[in-house]
């Protein structure tokens, strides 16, 4: 069994709740009425991705190779 780190992005939505975007996993998106159930179903996506992917015999991605960083810009 392997085990990978996996960044997650969550944006708070206005009408309640957490949107989740794995951004090594493209189009791997969920939600979560708290940021508990949005971990646990950000959880469940990436297991059903890569269980995907493994089962269409297709390279797994990880965040190994990424250096995050933020940037700040002015804007009117």
């Amino acid at each position: 069994m392997n085990i990978s780190n996996y960044r997650i992005l969550l944006r708070e939505e206005p009408e309640g709740g957490f949107t989740v975007f794995v951004p090594s996993l493209e189009g791997c998106i969920t939600y979560g009425d708290d940021l508990k159930e949005a971990k646990a179903n950000a959880k469940e996506a990436i297991e059903l991705y890569i269980e995907s992917l493994q089962e269409d015999n297709l390279p797994v991605p990880t965040d190994d190779n990424f250096l995050e960083m933020n940037l700040q810009v002015e804007h009117v």
